[in-house]
């Protein structure tokens, strides 16, 4: 019989912000239903899910994708953690969302995720000297040449399991700090969009394994005169997208701000450290929005504006926010 590799992936309980983690069973013979796939186990006081007395966790599959990787009839499983008795794990930022969306899912609310990360290697961006910086920020955003652009086969090998993988991954492109890259995902409805995300954050450390390259997505990996990394996060409902649309954006904007602060304390650790007001960012403890305003908190896209229907720009998420949260947390203020 065929044996199969099916690479089980979770997100841990580790603070302040959750790592990926993975482990590899063996199947006999191709899985194409995700409903039959095995629930499966794992030590949760090593990923800091449960205590050593009663350290069993549960990983239910929710979604699989084919493996880019190990190829032929292998796969990748997104799972949700759940405690031995069966009741929703705290970590499992996943099952809010779920309620969320299906509270809301008459709004058909899209998403559209755009993930910042930096290659480093050894402590040191990649590509950066050993000694000093490289040549201030200007040349390197969308850039080209070995003078301005690092690690571009590890991105395109990325780029290509993605969509090997099934991923809506919607484009790449070098960002303004060197060594800064940037993937995005979507549009599509919440949970497919989250899902996607993670997933696509584990094929990028995976590949950086093959390269002994590593992806970090803190959100301000080198303190100075460099731009953060963010995942700008774009949001838009039935009613935004249909005519009249710009009017219902505006309303949102207005809601959005007297959240600010609820929004902000779940869209990722450290991000007061990106979000200065320098950097193509607004101040973390103020909110603004504008038409083609990439300093402020929202921006309205220039052709939103002018169609007079379409999406916003939420540029507050950092790059290593939790997509199941953000995502959540925008339909609730929006659509509530």
């Amino acid at each position: 019989m065929n044996k199969v590799k099916a690479e089980y992936i979770w997100m841990d309980g580790h603070k302040p912000t959750e790592k990926l983690r993975s482990k590899t069973k063996i199947l006999n013979g191709k899985v194409n239903n995700v409903d039959d796939l095995p629930i499966w186990g794992f030590d949760g006081s090593s990923t800091m899910q449960a205590t050593g007395h009663k350290s069993d966790c549960m990983l239910k599959p929710v979604k699989l994708i084919p493996d880019p990787i190990r190829g032929g009839d292998n796969i990748i499983v997104l799972c949700e953690v759940f405690n031995a008795d069966g009741t929703v794990h705290i970590t499992n930022t996943r099952a809010q969302l779920r309620e969320v969306a299906e509270k809301y899912i008459e709004h058909e609310s899209w998403f559209g995720i755009e993930q910042e990360y930096t290659l480093f290697q050894g402590i040191k961006p990649l590509g950066w000297p050993d000694n000093g910086f490289p040549a201030p920020q200007g040349g390197y955003y969308c850039g080209v040449g070995a003078d301005e652009v690092f690690g571009r086969p590890i991105v395109e090998a990325h780029m290509d399991a993605c969509i090997q993988a099934g991923l809506d991954i919607s484009g790449i492109n070098a960002e303004v700090m060197p060594a800064q890259w940037e993937f995005q995902i979507g549009p599509l409805g919440a949970l497919e969009a989250a899902d996607q995300t993670w997933l696509a954050r584990w094929l990028l450390y995976r590949i950086g394994e093959d390269f002994k390259v590593s992806a970090t997505l803190h959100p301000k990996p080198v303190s100075g005169d460099w731009n953060g990394a963010g995942a700008h996060t774009n949001f838009s409902t039935k009613t935004m997208r249909a005519d009249g649309g710009m009017k219902v954006i505006e309303e949102a904007c207005k809601k959005l701000s007297i959240k600010h602060t609820e929004h902000i304390a779940v869209y990722g650790a450290h991000n007061e450290e990106r979000m200065t007001g320098l950097h193509e960012t607004c101040k973390i403890d103020e909110f603004r929005y504008g038409v083609s305003d990439r300093g402020a908190s929202v921006r309205i896209p220039l052709q939103t504006a002018q169609d007079g229907k379409g999406y916003l720009e939420d540029r507050r998420p950092a790059a290593n926010m939790d997509p199941y949260l953000v995502c959540a947390k925008l339909i609730e203020t929006v659509c509530g």
